[in-house]
């Protein structure tokens, strides 16, 4: 299969799905192997068989919609936007939830792929937070369309490599290296994490939430239409002046004015009250 075939195939396919060719850019390598393997896999001859088979296979849409799913993650990844969370933005959202006489400190993460976002959420919680809002117990929820990366998430085990960019000192006293030389989240880090397998496109949790990390899945991969509603519905799920993260290299749809930067040109927004 030549790039031009894996190309022209995505993006004939990418509408059906509810995404855009566009977010696929810069990873339709990943994306072609995967493919190209599975029509090997089911014994066609190429692209346009391969293509012939989703015309008449409905179950095969939801089989490319898994291949098309692309997961590069590490903890603590786009280091200044936690470091803004950490030492500005989340301390004013929690003083304000305090005011409000509120003990729970609600975050979402979604489209959480192997946990290391939501896991990072929980580390800097409890090492760089609890310490000045003891009264306030961490509620995340963490969410993703795809299970194997769940099971994943669920274990708590990863390559020493994808803590680098992780505070030593916070890497130290939340993980264990175990014989095998993985690192494992200790207990006490994952209470306060449920794991729970949604599509984005179809469901959301109820909320409401003063956090919502939504980083590298909508606003990459979605359709420009379903981005809109994507991000109304995340809207409806913030609690006043609430918190959203996207992507470093992500913006928000153009007429996105019920949100403001709420540190600079980092990729974090505040809810407006408009």
């Amino acid at each position: 299969m030549t790039d031009r075939e894996c190309v022209e195939l995505v993006q004939w396919a990418a509408p059906r799905l509810r995404l855009r060719w566009e977010g696929f850019r810069r990873v339709r390598g990943q994306v072609c192997k995967r493919i190209g393997r599975r029509v090997k896999a089911l014994g066609l001859e190429g692209v346009g068989a391969y293509r012939a088979r989703l015309e008449v296979d409905e179950a095969e849409w939801a089989v490319l919609d898994a291949l098309c799913r692309v997961t590069i993650s590490r903890f603590y990844r786009d280091q200044g936007v936690f470091d803004a969370l950490r030492e500005e933005l989340l301390p004013e959202l929690l003083s304000e939830a305090r005011a409000r006489g509120e003990k729970e400190f609600r975050v979402w993460s979604a489209g959480c792929a192997s946990g290391e976002e939501p896991y990072t959420v929980g580390v800097l919680f409890r090492l760089g937070l609890a310490q000045g809002f003891p009264e306030f117990r961490l509620e995340l929820l963490a969410t993703d369309a795809d299970e194997a990366l769940l099971e994943r998430a669920r274990r708590g085990c990863y390559p020493p490599g994808t803590l680098r960019e992780l505070p030593r000192e916070w890497a130290e006293q939340s993980f264990t290296m175990t014989e095998d030389g993985e690192q494992c989240l200790s207990p006490g880090f994952r209470e306060a994490i449920t794991f729970r397998c949604q599509d984005l496109r179809a469901e959301m949790p109820a909320g409401p939430f003063h956090l919502v990390l939504c980083r590298n899945v909508a606003f990459t991969y979605f359709a420009p239409p379903l981005q809109r509603e994507v991000l109304a519905r995340i809207r409806e799920r913030l609690v006043p002046k609430g918190l959203l993260v996207i992507g470093a290299h992500e913006s928000l749809p153009e007429d996105a004015v019920e949100f403001e930067r709420a540190s600079g040109a980092r990729p974090i927004f505040r809810k407006t009250s408009h």
